[in-house]
């Protein structure tokens, strides 16, 4: 028996939902997104001797990612054949940028710095 889309009740309710979000997220329904806008999402935690970053990038491969850190800043940069990224994302506390490791897996970014403690004591005499 074939399948139409009269045998789905859920049919129309999925598609309304689909146009909203992507109404929500300043996209037509169909446009090709030239950057990776609402499908990037950027968390950074601090503890006391670290500072981590997760990012999600869809649709970019290893080879396609750059990264760049100033000690204040982590700039992610990345070009597929279908789309560019370059975001900065402020820091929540100052890094060591020469001690950055960073890994790849299915489309998730994830840095990770030792916190620099440029702070100095100042003896009172």
């Amino acid at each position: 028996m074939d399948r139409d889309d009269r045998d789905d009740p859920f049919g129309d309710f999925f598609e309304e939902i689909e146009r909203m979000m992507n109404e929500m997220a300043g996209g037509q329904s169909g446009a090709d997104d030239a950057g990776f806008g609402s499908e990037t999402h950027v968390d950074a935690y601090a503890t006391s001797d670290t500072v981590r970053l997760v990012a999600d990038l869809p649709a970019v491969s290893k080879e396609q990612l750059s990264l760049q850190c100033d000690g204040e800043a982590l700039t992610i940069s990345a070009a597929s054949d279908r789309r560019e990224y370059d975001e900065t994302i402020d820091l929540p506390a100052p890094v060591d940028e020469h001690s950055g490791d960073a890994t790849f897996n299915n489309g998730v970014l994830e840095v990770e710095f030792d916190r620099d403690d440029d702070a100095a004591s100042i003896d009172v005499v």
